[in-house]
């Protein structure tokens, strides 16, 4: 909470306070404080709502364009929905998935109904569920993946979930 709160009355966004606050080894090494469901980053959005409210220090934020808007104007700019599809797969398998994930989900707004932008969507996704520690997190992105396999498959997410599921 200190560092948040320090972050804060610096004046850093919330994107920048997510980036900055850090568990102190001696804590971090506790195994009961292990992120196996919640995550420091998602208790650090907490504090910042409870103290900051629900801006998030980026202006752009405040009234933004649409993500079908924002994520056709990307694609424009960088060649297309699989150019940006293209290098989203690149990052996730080069291990940079935060940059991976924003560029898949651009490319997948810009292109809501391409099967080949969603294929590479979920496989974005699924890498980055495959590095995650937190149940939270890692049911997020599988669910996302799933429901990209869903868009390919003419299904949706919960058959897509169920497919995949172990046999029990």
């Amino acid at each position: 909470m200190d560092q948040t709160l320090a972050c804060l009355n610096d004046g850093a966004t919330l994107v920048e306070t997510v980036h900055r606050v850090r568990v102190p080894d001696d804590l971090a090494a506790l195994h009961y404080l292990q992120p196996l469901y919640d995550e420091l980053e998602f208790v650090v959005r907490n504090v910042w709502r409870q103290f900051g409210g629900w801006y998030d220090g980026n202006p752009a934020h405040l009234k933004p364009a649409t993500d079908e808007a924002l994520g056709t104007e990307i694609a424009a700019l960088s060649g297309g929905a699989h150019v940006l599809a293209a290098r989203a797969l690149e990052l996730a398998r080069d291990g940079s998935h935060r940059l991976a994930c924003h560029l898949a989900q651009l490319a997948g707004d810009a292109a809501p109904d391409d099967r080949t932008v969603h294929a590479a969507r979920a496989e974005v996704y699924a890498l980055r569920a495959a590095g995650e520690r937190s149940t939270m997190s890692t049911g997020i992105f599988r669910w996302a993946e799933a429901e990209f396999r869903g868009v390919v498959a003419g299904t949706d997410a919960m058959t897509e979930l169920t497919a995949a599921a172990p046999p029990s």
